[in-house]
């Protein structure tokens, strides 16, 4: 009888020695999964965190790694601590993981003026991703969510896009996590059109058991997540999976990568579709546009690179 294939897990991370990442979101959850794994396959890994104290830490649950972790602070939030970040790095940068993320908060405002949720997911990682885009030599992956599929997150708020005098929880994360996967989109179109080997990726962790869902704006629906994290959740080192696939395996740009389980909800990492509003181009363009036009980043000259690093 033949043997089916052994679903990849985190023993399969190729050896990442001598490459440098940088985890945004790291203090924990999948994101300090992610970090772990990495630095334990030989990667030199930054923790790209608000709170530096939390992310030390963070950083010291990670123990006999092969590689090394840094804490360096990042707030998302904050277009000025995304430029200071950007503008202290130097050398190179093989990989980006746009992890961060806030999810169905009440309605706030980052310091620029930005609904909260779009601010964080996306124009944060938007203009860290472009700033960074000199270094990086190999792939940036952005982590989206199966919510860009719910009727929440079906289209972007062109019109609205701080959803004033419209707030809704879901509504905004919804938007949040379908730009992450229009920029995802856009940018591997642009670096292929300026002929780089660089790639962009994204994945989607399913249900995983993290701190995300604990800052709900619903009372019922925190009752109801930490039932679900009891019960239908898988653990954070199985939600990093599909990240960690997606920043090690030798896939196409645009790759989208979640689980292989029932509803994309858990299971070992794999190509997954995203929805008709995800995959349409000019929704992409025109989200990057405006994009470049809140944050005043754009599109980076890049330097001329042979080929990525795998």
């Amino acid at each position: 009888m033949a043997q089916t294939s052994r679903k990849w897990n985190i023993s399969d991370i190729i050896d990442q020695s001598g490459r440098t990442a940088v985890v945004t979101g790291a203090n924990s959850g999948i994101g300090l999964a992610a970090v772990d794994a990495l630095a334990h396959a030989g990667a030199h890994v930054v923790l790209a965190v608000r709170d530096v104290r939390r992310g030390e830490a963070a950083a010291a649950t990670v123990r006999g790694a092969k590689g090394s972790v840094e804490v360096r602070r990042l707030d998302l939030a904050d277009l000025s601590s995304v430029r200071e970040f950007a503008a202290g790095w130097q050398g190179d940068l093989d990989l980006l993981v746009n992890n961060a993320g806030v999810m169905n908060i009440p309605e706030a405002s980052t310091k620029d003026g930005f609904e909260m949720q779009l601010g964080t997911n996306h124009l944060g990682h938007f203009a860290l991703t472009n700033l960074l885009l000199p270094h990086i030599t190999d792939r940036v992956v952005t982590v989206s969510s199966g919510a860009h599929r719910l009727p929440a997150g079906m289209h972007i708020h062109f019109d609205n896009l701080n959803l004033t005098g419209e707030y809704a929880p879901m509504v905004a994360y919804g938007q949040s996590k379908l730009a992450n996967l229009l920029f995802t989109l856009e940018l591997q179109r642009r670096l292929a059109k300026a002929g780089s080997p660089l790639r962009a990726l994204a994945a989607h962790p399913g249900w995983a058991a993290t701190n995300l869902q604990g800052h709900d704006a619903s009372a019922v629906r925190r009752v109801a997540m930490r039932i679900g994290n009891r019960v239908l959740a898988q653990d954070n080192k199985s939600g990093a999976l599909p990240t960690l696939y997606a920043a090690t395996r030798d896939l196409p740009g645009a790759s989208y990568v979640g689980p292989d389980g029932l509803g994309e909800m858990r299971g070992a990492p794999t190509l997954v579709g995203r929805s008709h509003a995800a995959s349409d181009p000019e929704s992409a363009r025109r989200l990057w546009t405006v994009s470049e036009e809140l944050t005043g980043v754009v599109f980076p000259r890049l330097p001329q690179r042979t080929e990525a690093t795998t």
